[in-house]
């Protein structure tokens, strides 16, 4: 069910269990009256620095050619929006997205432009493949098994009422090398619409692309629906496009200007849990499924 937050706000939802530490990362922030921007990227850069996460950041799984890429994108209350794709040698991707939304005109820098962007804005090279990935990579190349992926994305209304987002990933893992997924492109992985809500995707980006997932939801919301109605209305169009049997990994998060919050995947064999921080509560939930 659509939760509600009978403690008002500021609040911080994230998707799934490395969410929690995220969250209080940006309660640090988000507490003490700070701004819900600051806030997620706070949040989101304490997952990108966790070696143990292995699908955000330093830490993520490489690509088949065995060199971690990351994608991230973010977004305010005033639809003020930044994206990177395909990054390399850089951890942050979420402040580099953020770099390209306040310093630059345009909403999205992918590859090469975008390491070479973030280098000139002081962030430094690093090596984004872990002794813990570098392991993964060498045991998955003689067998060249497929693998799931996960993504934080991040939803936070500050106590002045202003919504804001993020959502970063190394995408895929043992990806094609050049394959983007959903999280750096707005409206897909993530949108926030001003005065209604935010939404942010988790799981198989190919097909939150298909349906533009987060705005989609978001759209929803400003329709009327409740938080929850509106992440089933989309989850129903993708399996709509599957007719009725969408053996795929999709899942979103939700959050309305008023706090009202919820979590939903699309099938129940994948278990999906977000993360919810508030002044008075801190817990993860299971999401219910879409499908029985």
């Amino acid at each position: 069910m659509t939760e509600p937050n009978s403690a008002g706000i500021p609040i911080v939802i994230s998707t799934w269990p490395f969410g929690l530490p995220a969250n209080q990362a940006a309660w640090t922030v988000l507490g003490p009256g700070g701004h819900a921007l600051d806030a997620i990227e706070t949040g989101i850069m304490f997952c990108e620095d966790d070696p143990a996460v292995d699908s955000v950041g330093w830490g993520g799984l490489p690509d088949s050619s065995g060199e971690v890429t990351l994608d991230a994108s973010i977004m305010d209350h005033t639809g003020r929006c930044g994206a990177v794709a395909c990054l390399h040698r850089v951890r942050n991707a979420i402040r580099v997205a953020r770099l390209v939304m306040e310093k630059t005109p345009h909403v999205m820098l992918a590859g090469e432009a975008a390491t070479d962007f973030a280098f000139k804005n002081h962030l430094h090279q690093v090596n984004l493949l872990s002794p813990q990935a570098g392991k993964a990579f060498d045991e998955w190349r003689p067998t060249h098994c497929d693998e799931g992926h996960d993504t934080i994305g991040m939803l936070a209304i500050d106590a002045a009422g202003r919504l804001a987002g993020g959502c970063s990933t190394s995408g895929l893992r043992f990806k094609r090398p050049g394959r983007v997924g959903d999280s750096p492109i707005i409206g897909s992985g993530l949108y926030v619409l001003p005065g209604v809500g935010a939404a942010a995707a988790t799981g198989h980006g190919e097909e939150v692309m298909k349906v533009c997932g987060s705005f989609a939801i978001t759209d929803h919301m400003r329709r009327g629906l409740e938080p929850r109605e509106a992440i089933a209305q989309v989850l129903k169009e993708i399996l709509r496009r599957h007719d009725g049997h969408a053996d795929t990994d999709v899942s979103f998060i939700a959050l309305r200007a008023d706090g009202v919050y919820a979590g939903m995947t699309l099938r129940p064999k994948t278990l999906f849990k977000y993360a919810v921080i508030t002044p008075t509560d801190e817990r993860l939930i299971n999401a219910g499924s879409l499908t029985p």
